[in-house]
């Protein structure tokens, strides 16, 4: 009786999430540029200032992040393996500057703006990497508690939804290509559903890119965390938590590989691709529903301007480094001008 009424749970803020993606759907359909997921977020959004009852909360938390990771998914079974393996590749150069500029862009605000040491660390790996996973990886190697977690995460949800909202207007403004955006979008916007949200909005090829570009990110978790452990361990600040390197892998990025490797090596049925990737970016609004309708921007603001400034360092430190080394990058191919 206790797993049937968990599962009602779940079902109670699934279908709320359901419910205004697919009026987003409808939406996005009307004014494509805008897009659905954008829809999705701002109805939520809009929304989330009316109380709801906390079994309904419970199931918008299982839908923003286990939808979300479903539905990227179904997308691997639209990408063959070798355009997968070709933009993870392209996109290692652009990363590498990035993270470097969010964790430097971390520690120099923190000590300027005198925060704690954890929170500037864990705002800079959110920044970095992907948002609220790293920062619950890194947090118990650094010895972080639930309050500093929680913050953390806060701030960057704040940068994540002025991201949705931003980038594909600036996009847009600059004349983007869909693949020079999916690169922008995959390596400096925080969080995976903030850029599968402002990447689809700007096209499928952008979104498609972006999200591929965002797992390969994503898998960044890994070095960063035993490097924290590492300083960690040699300033004598303390041991922390032993690095667990099992689950600091993210199981949905596996299993985006493995849906593109059978797309890759087993012939589907003509539609059946193309069907599965539409499913998954209709999971993505939902997720984009769930995100906006458990959002609540106030709360962080009244906690004060410090890692709210911040954030804004490292997240603007982040997209400015990522748009020059593509500059740099696209000048420097043969037969660029110049």
């Amino acid at each position: 009786m206790q797993t049937v009424g968990r599962l009602l749970e779940t079902a109670a803020g699934f279908i709320l999430a359901f419910a205004v993606a697919a009026l987003s759907w409808f939406l996005g359909r009307l004014v494509p540029l805008v897009g659905a997921p954008i829809f999705a977020i701002m109805i939520g959004m809009s929304l989330s200032f009316f109380r709801k009852p906390e079994r309904v909360e419970r199931g918008l938390a299982f839908t923003a992040r286990g939808v979300l990771q479903y539905s990227i998914v179904l997308l691997g079974f639209s990408l063959d393996l070798g355009v997968v393996a070709r933009i993870g590749a392209h996109s290692l150069g652009v990363m590498v500057f990035t993270i470097a500029a969010a964790l430097l862009t971390a520690y120099l605000m923190g000590r300027l703006l005198r925060l704690d040491a954890r929170i500037a660390t864990l705002v800079g790996v959110g920044t970095a990497i992907c948002g609220g996973s790293a920062i619950a990886a890194a947090a118990p190697v650094i010895d972080a508690n639930e309050e500093e977690v929680a913050f953390s995460i806060s701030t960057i949800f704040l940068f994540n939804i002025i991201a949705v909202f931003l980038f594909p207007v600036l996009g847009h403004l600059m004349r983007m290509s869909q693949q020079d955006f999916g690169l922008w979008a995959g390596t400096a916007v925080n969080d995976t559903s903030s850029v599968v949200a402002a990447a689809f909005s700007y096209g499928d090829d952008a979104g498609r890119y972006a999200t591929v570009v965002k797992l390969t990110r994503t898998l960044m978790i890994i070095p960063i965390v035993l490097v924290l452990a590492l300083v960690r361990m040699r300033s004598g600040a303390g041991h922390g938590a032993a690095v667990n390197v099992k689950r600091i892998i993210p199981w949905f990025v596996v299993a985006f590989l493995a849906a593109s490797l059978l797309r890759t090596v087993v012939r589907m049925p003509a539609g059946t691709a193309s069907s599965l990737s539409e499913v998954g970016k209709f999971g993505i609004c939902v997720a984009m529903a769930a995100i906006g309708l458990r959002s609540n921007p106030l709360k962080l603001v009244r906690r004060g301007a410090g890692p709210i400034l911040l954030g804004l360092a490292c997240w603007t430190s982040v997209a400015v480094v990522a748009l020059l080394v593509q500059s740099i990058g696209a000048w420097l191919q043969p037969g660029s001008p110049g």
